[in-house]
């Protein structure tokens, strides 16, 4: 049974959907104690990181989210903003904590080249800077759809799962122990996009 945590801000029936076709139960969670019954987790996003991380307070899901992924191991994946809130720190509109859980930073994309248009939007392919179970039998440089104006800036690459270009690189897949995102949409991205989900759903840290 896979959870996805309804805040608010996701994609939560396309996510849901995606994660049906793949061959997973889920259940939408509406509250921490929904989380109970759940395997895995989805923190999906979409929206502003400073809104994102004060709902997930106001709603209790903060401490339910860290006694699950941190105490009791339970894989997550988070997708766009669903990964950004990781981190430790956000620097949207302000400056803002997040969950802590990646070493890194929230900040803007600012491409010279004025022809590249801020939010990156669209499909960009995707490198892989190691092997992972969550891109296994993946093709070379698949391509996967974004949205988003900010990028994750790890302190250093040891969780760098993959990355896309956009100018300068781009973090686009993280990964930590049981924890796992993506800057681009899997829900949005078609085939490539379901197989990761499908990974998720088989991934076993």
């Amino acid at each position: 049974m896979v959870g996805i945590v309804n805040y608010g801000m996701g994609n939560v029936f396309s996510v849901s959907k995606a994660v049906e076709h793949v061959g997973s139960k889920v259940k939408i969670c509406n509250n921490p104690k929904d989380l109970d019954s759940v395997e895995k987790i989805i923190l999906p996003g979409v929206g502003a990181f400073k809104d994102c991380i004060k709902t997930l307070q106001h709603l209790g899901f903060t401490d339910a989210l860290n006694e699950r992924v941190l105490i009791k191991g339970l894989p997550i994946y988070g997708i766009c903003l669903g990964m950004q809130v990781m981190a430790k720190k956000s620097y949207e509109f302000g400056e803002h904590d997040g969950l802590g859980w990646f070493d890194g930073s929230i900040v803007p994309i600012k491409p010279k080249d004025k022809r590249l248009k801020i939010p990156h939007v669209g499909w960009n392919e995707v490198s892989f800077k190691k092997q992972s179970p969550l891109f296994d039998c993946f093709e070379s440089n698949p391509k996967m759809y974004f949205v988003h104006s900010y990028q994750v800036k790890l302190d250093d690459d040891k969780n760098l799962d993959a990355y896309c270009c956009y100018e300068s690189r781009i973090t686009a897949a993280i990964r930590k122990g049981n924890i796992f995102g993506t800057q681009f949409h899997p829900e949005k991205s078609q085939d490539m996009g379901l197989r990761v989900l499908e990974n998720f759903i088989k991934w076993n840290p």
